[in-house]
């Protein structure tokens, strides 16, 4: 990212504005969002780059029940959300059709999706994203590897049905490939497959859902970028894909088109991925992370890849974690909002530009926010 002379000056009006995250107000009522802006991913109006957390227009904390950030570049951020009302509206870039508008314009603010109601979940990739409504499965955007799930590789601009899947409550979007799970605790991958990240012993493309094969009471399912994750019933997760840098958790660096065991861990809460790197929150509310750590997004001190789960320090009490590219987001039970790893972009949030090897505040206790997202592999993040 290149820097003009004004930044300073951007970053000095956006104190001003926004205040430092000392002085946020107690229950915010909005959604927020920091970081990278070049293609309007902020939904703030306006695509200036904010170092401390801003209002997305419109969005009341109140009113959302999910939200996706996805992107992984400059121009193809964006996001998506899930209202209580069960419409999605979404912003940033759109060069793949990924708003589902029926355009491939960006835009800088959040608006509807025409035609979609009654939606459950939602999620985000590099350039395409999902709906979720009765259990079946619609799709947009980008498609050259089939991760849209109905049967070809055209994109769409506007939502289009994922063939014969339903019964569908948790879906995960990575790079290019894109994990459901079933209300029965199987797993179903498609799309691109070039290290084994859709679990299916093989690593060919599919451009409509595959069954994992062996992986059952799957109770959540998250994604990295060309890897991808199942926590069980018990508490376990396992993992396969790309494992390069550690991320599938097994103690070695080679990928793996079938699921493995994630060692050390167990008493597992929630599991989420980052680009390259993973996050679990145990059931006593302290993290374990694992995978690439180039930047310090593991959070232990350090900038070394970890190919096994090790702790973050003094971090309890968390409920939610969000990984972006090379930085990680998560929230703690009194509202607050630490992070750490990459942020060249102020991604962070702390009204710096400084990167940290171990978490720093972007939201004090109190700030209303429960749960974080980041773009999938970039450097934007949002709390809600």
């Amino acid at each position: 990212m290149t820097y003009t002379c004004a930044r300073p000056l951007v970053a000095l009006i956006t104190l001003l504005v926004v205040g430092t995250p000392a002085a946020a107000e107690p229950s915010d009522p909005w959604v927020r969002s920091w970081g990278l802006n070049s293609a309007g991913q902020l939904g703030n109006g306006s695509t200036l780059d904010q170092w401390t957390p801003s209002a997305v227009k419109g969005l009341a904390l109140a009113d959302v029940r999910e939200l996706g950030g996805g992107g992984g570049n400059n121009v193809n951020s964006f996001a998506v959300v899930l209202l209580n009302d069960g419409t999605v509206r979404s912003w940033g870039g759109n060069s793949n059709g990924q708003l589902g508008d029926g355009t491939t314009t960006g835009r800088p603010f959040p608006a509807t999706i025409a035609g979609l109601s009654r939606v459950s979940e939602v999620a985000a990739g590099v350039h395409f994203a999902f709906a979720v409504r009765a259990g079946r499965v619609l799709g947009w955007g980008d498609n050259a590897f089939g991760q849209l799930g109905n049967g070809s590789t055209e994109a769409a601009t506007r939502p289009v049905a994922v063939q014969s899947l339903n019964k569908v409550k948790d879906i995960a979007a990575g790079c290019y490939h894109t994990v459901a799970l079933r209300e029965d605790g199987t797993v179903w991958t498609w799309g691109r497959n070039t290290d084994g990240q859709l679990g299916i012993g093989s690593a060919t493309d599919q451009n409509t859902p595959k069954k994992v094969p062996g992986l059952t009471d799957v109770v959540a399912v998250t994604t990295g970028c060309y890897h991808s994750l199942a926590l069980t019933a018990e508490g376990t997760v396992k993992a396969w894909g790309r494992g390069t840098s550690g991320q599938l958790g097994n103690g070695a660096t080679d990928s793996s088109p079938t699921p493995v065991d994630v060692q050390h861990l167990d008493g597992v809460a929630h599991v989420f991925s980052g680009g390259h790197h993973n996050l679990a929150v145990l059931d006593d509310g302290t993290v374990r992370a694992w995978g690439w750590n180039t930047a310090g997004q593991l959070g232990d001190g350090t900038a070394v890849d970890r190919t096994t789960p090790v702790p973050v320090p003094a971090l309890d009490d968390v409920t939610a974690v969000a990984g972006g590219w090379k930085h990680t987001i998560a929230v703690l039970a009194d509202g607050s909002v630490r992070s750490w790893g990459d942020n060249s972009s102020g991604q962070l949030g702390d009204g710096t530009t400084t990167s940290s090897l171990t978490p720093v505040t972007a939201l004090p206790p109190g700030s209303g926010t429960t749960r974080v997202a980041a773009s999938t592999v970039w450097q934007t993040s949002y709390a809600y």
